[in-house]
């Protein structure tokens, strides 16, 4: 079974949902290929590093109500063992840190880049709109990082980074994470492990009823 998964690395709850993805595929008998597909919660330029904080108390009306919202993000975080530290973390945009998960995808490094990637974001608290960065990050993974900069300082995937940011809209994607199971069955948000591998089972279900 393929499943998609429409995500942006400076989503929190789309780090929680690959995290429990992984959980439910643990215990899950059947053959999976899992792809990530690329999604930005704001194209919008960032044209100097800012601390994630301060601006997600402009997106969501001042700290007041910030506070309580990254409160319950850790909180769930640390139930599956991931280390969020929102205080470090550096507002980006992630256009270069997906044309890099695309790049590391096709050297079989995918999965691992953007596990990386999404620590970097929230625990390291590194800015991952940086090529200078990026390479670095993707160094940690086995890549050359020299080769990775000289990549994102090309037009390389630039073209077909867009199209794909354009299809997943064109397809209905508007909220991340959104899984697609087969192609054709919709989950979306960071479910838990239970109701994802309920969902396995039943599109295995379908699947083989249809044929």
């Amino acid at each position: 079974m393929e499943i998609d998964i429409y995500a942006d690395v400076v989503c929190p709850w789309c780090w929680i949902g690959r995290r429990r993805l992984d959980l439910a595929l643990a215990s899950y008998e059947g053959k999976v290929t899992v792809r990530q597909r690329p999604f930005q919660l704001d194209p919008t330029p960032v044209t100097e590093p800012r601390p994630l904080l301060t601006a997600l108390g402009e997106k969501f009306g001042g700290p007041g109500r910030v506070g309580p919202m990254v409160s319950q993000v850790t909180e769930i975080g640390a139930t599956i063992g991931l280390d969020f530290h929102f205080e470090r973390a550096i507002a980006a945009n992630t256009f270069d840190a997906h044309r890099l998960i695309g790049w590391a995808d096709e050297r079989g490094r995918g999965a691992e880049m953007v596990e990386t990637l999404h620590r970097a974001h929230f625990t390291d608290g590194v800015d991952i709109g940086s090529a200078e960065v990026l390479a670095a990050v993707a160094a940690e993974v086995g890549l050359d990082g020299a080769e990775v900069r000289r990549f994102l300082d090309s037009e390389a995937g630039v073209a077909e980074l867009t199209d794909e940011l354009a299809a997943a809209h064109q397809i209905g994607v508007t909220s991340v994470p959104t899984f697609v199971f087969a192609g054709k069955y919709v989950v979306a948000g960071a479910q838990e492990p239970a109701t994802l591998l309920a969902a396995l089972a039943e599109v295995e279900r379908r699947e083989a009823a249809d044929g």
